[in-house]
């Protein structure tokens, strides 16, 4: 036998190349983008919720495979508003297609497309060469796959059939097609980070947007958007085996205080107990943490602050 001639074990284990790309990952709010990050990634990356736009920073994941690295970049869904908050969201979503090496559209299967989605993929159109579609949600009972590939069709006439994955990002269904599709339009390239990372997030923005998620998804109706979480303080105790932590829940009028403290504290103590329960989960190490309410009046049109949250 000659000796250029590998056995099957060896062909399985051979990278294609040493591929790097980083990844925007583009959808209208609630369509599954930070779902997906997290299950690619296998590890919790950005925060879940119902509540629309619930991503508010280009939050990054990072995803190795023997084909290579692939960063994947979560951004704000792309919502039509011209609310100050809202316009800074858009423009953190667009500001990443155009350094992206790959666009990974996300589009929820369950919702007929409508405006915000055509105005999604007007953004994505003048990426078209470098964008990977994902319709997500197909486990769902009101899952209309048809009706998105015919919006698609229309839309993207010269869009390749192989780009286009059915996917239930939360099913963990397809993801692997959608990754090979994305390693198929990266480009040759070193590394960016080393292969233990799935994050470059620091730790107090991960303690807040868990802080964050907590508290939204046990409150309602407008009070989500009104919320954003300041890390005050971090220190090492008992020898360095427990980081303890210092937060301010900042809602933005004194009447949304009551809201998130409860009938006898009973909210705030929950968001803590759950926040730390979650924190246990992503950390190596105990984080405790001190959870206040405070008001930030109107921070929602301050650009300093939103600048400084926002990024």
């Amino acid at each position: 036998m000659s000796d250029f001639i590998s056995t099957p074990e060896q062909e399985e284990i051979q990278p294609i190349g040493p591929k790097t790309a980083v990844v925007a990952i583009v959808g209208r709010p609630s369509a599954g983008k930070s779902t997906f990050l997290n299950t690619a990634s296998g590890e919790k990356i950005s925060i879940v919720s119902p509540i629309p736009q619930t991503t508010r920073n280009a939050v990054r994941g990072i995803v190795n495979t023997s084909l290579g690295q692939l960063v994947f970049v979560d951004t704000p869904g792309y919502h039509d508003s011209e609310k100050k908050l809202n316009l800074k969201l858009k423009g953190i979503a667009a500001e990443q297609l155009d350094s992206a090496d790959v666009i990974l559209y996300i589009i929820d299967s369950t919702r007929a497309p409508g405006k915000e989605e055509e105005l999604t993929a007007a953004l994505i159109a003048p990426y078209l060469h470098k964008t990977v579609v994902a319709i997500n949600k197909i486990d769902a009972a009101d899952s209309k796959v048809a009706l998105i590939r015919t919006f698609l069709a229309t839309t993207f006439p010269k869009l390749e059939s192989s780009r286009v994955v059915d996917i239930s990002a939360e099913q963990d269904t397809n993801i692997n097609q959608v990754l090979k599709a994305l390693y198929d339009l990266a480009p040759e390239a070193d590394q960016l980070y080393p292969e233990e990372y799935y994050t470059d997030q620091e730790v107090d923005f991960r303690i807040a947007e868990i802080v964050r998620e907590q508290a939204i998804n046990r409150l309602h109706d407008e009070l989500p958007h009104a919320i954003y979480v300041e890390i005050a303080d971090m220190e090492w105790r008992k020898n360095g085996k427990e980081l303890w932590v210092r937060a301010f829940l900042c809602v933005e009028r004194e009447s949304q205080k009551g809201m998130v403290i409860g009938k006898g504290a009973s909210m705030i103590k929950t968001i803590r107990v759950e926040s730390i329960k979650a924190l246990r989960m992503i950390f190596p190490y105990r984080v405790d943490l001190d959870l206040q309410v405070k008001v930030s009046k109107n921070w929602r049109q301050r650009d300093q602050l939103l600048n400084r949250l926002l990024k």
